[in-house]
């Protein structure tokens, strides 16, 4: 029957397992205690490496739902628990290995699958996600910079339009008081030759004299006919 801290690691690996975006199983036959704490300290950043053992390891797996990892648990085991980049932390275990030969790659686990030594290696040809990134943030760059050009040649074409029909528009406005102009002056000179028709040569202060040939008369009387 197991014992509390038995029970405790068991419960420990399993919670490592869950939080993990990957493990990369190794076995590190002939690897120092030395090489061991600098390979450590190689992935801190990106995962957690730990040497387990398999017992523990295989009832964790279990625990976790993921029990197919038993076929990798055989001979001496270290997994890097991945928390950040896989790539990157591939990367890095594939380095080491060529570092230290006494360190082999057994294979790994990604996206509910459990992955050969060869695969597992492969994951360290794949761009790492700063190089995905920075491509997609390139790309981004790019459409942005073609939709701000788009966007200045609209709004180009669309001020030239305003333009050329404000250049249009004044002169359309400005015909009618042209027109209306020479028709002003027309009725100005009516006025002045309608005006010049009613003064006379006399000096101002005269009366004028009685038109000839209209001698004046007293008013004649009733007309007959209209006497009562």
């Amino acid at each position: 029957m197991p014992n509390a801290e038995k029970i405790a690691k068991v419960a420990a690996l399993k919670e490592r397992i869950q939080d993990s975006e990957a493990l990369l199983l190794t076995e590190y036959r002939g690897l120092s205690v030395h090489d061991a704490t600098e390979l450590r300290r190689a992935l801190s950043e990106q995962a957690r490496f730990a040497i387990v053992k398999n017992t523990l390891m295989v009832r964790a797996a279990a625990d976790a739902g993921v029990a197919e990892l038993q076929v990798l648990l055989d001979g001496p085991t270290a997994v890097a628990f991945v928390q950040g980049d896989v790539v990157a932390t591939a990367k890095k275990v594939v380095d080491a290995a060529k570092k230290f030969p006494a360190l082999v790659i057994k294979g790994g686990y990604l996206d509910g699958k459990v992955l050969s030594a060869a695969e597992a290696q492969s994951l360290a040809t794949l761009e790492s996600r700063e190089v995905m990134l920075s491509k997609v943030a390139g790309m981004l760059k790019a459409e942005m910079t073609r939709a701000a050009s788009m966007l200045q040649a609209i709004q180009g074409r669309f001020l030239g339009v305003l333009e050329a029909y404000k250049e249009k528009l004044p002169g359309e406005v400005t015909d009618e008081p042209a027109e209306a102009e020479p028709a002003a002056e027309a009725e100005s000179a009516a006025g002045a030759e309608t005006a010049g028709d009613t003064t006379t040569d006399d000096e101002p202060g005269q009366p004028q004299a009685e038109p000839e040939g209209e001698p004046h008369s007293e008013p004649e009387g009733e007309p007959e006919g209209e006497k009562e």
